[in-house]
């Protein structure tokens, strides 16, 4: 089966400004893109303030992992480039955040609990590879 968005000619660009616009009407008070070496947009970076204080959330998409799976399911050999990858990658997260914000309009969750896995510590390490180096973190001290 070909992957989500696989035939994309939505640019970047305007993937990430949807996902801007989505979060700040979500809440955001601050967001940022962060860039690789090569100037490409790596991660989308945004702050969310719970109960006085502002969490840091960094939300990537990687282009490198969807260019792989799009060479091993078939997609047609003009479509196998970086730029049509990032394309994808971009509007896949897009399509994500908008389902993230039909559940938080349901009031069933706040918005840090939707992205807790992508919370940064001052280091820029998510919550998630936190738990990842160390999956005892969600066991506690009496489980181990």
């Amino acid at each position: 089966m070909p992957l989500l968005n696989y035939t994309t000619s939505v640019p970047v660009l305007r993937s990430v400004q949807e996902i801007s616009k989505a979060l700040v009407k979500a809440g955001a008070t601050s967001i940022m893109q962060d860039f690789d070496i090569d100037g490409v947009i790596s991660a989308v970076t945004f702050k969310i303030n719970l109960e006085g204080n502002d969490i840091a959330f960094k939300l990537p998409a990687n282009w490198q992992s969807v260019l792989e799976v799009m060479r091993h399911d078939g997609t047609p050999r003009p479509r196998l480039t970086p730029e049509h990858a990032q394309r994808v990658a971009w509007r896949i997260t897009k399509d994500w955040v908008e389902a993230q914000m039909a559940i938080l309009q349901t009031k069933s969750v706040v918005l840090p609990q939707l992205f807790l896995p992508y919370a940064v510590d001052n280091n820029g390490v998510t919550l998630f590879e936190k738990v990842a180096m160390n999956p005892q973190m969600l066991l506690g001290a009496e489980d181990k």
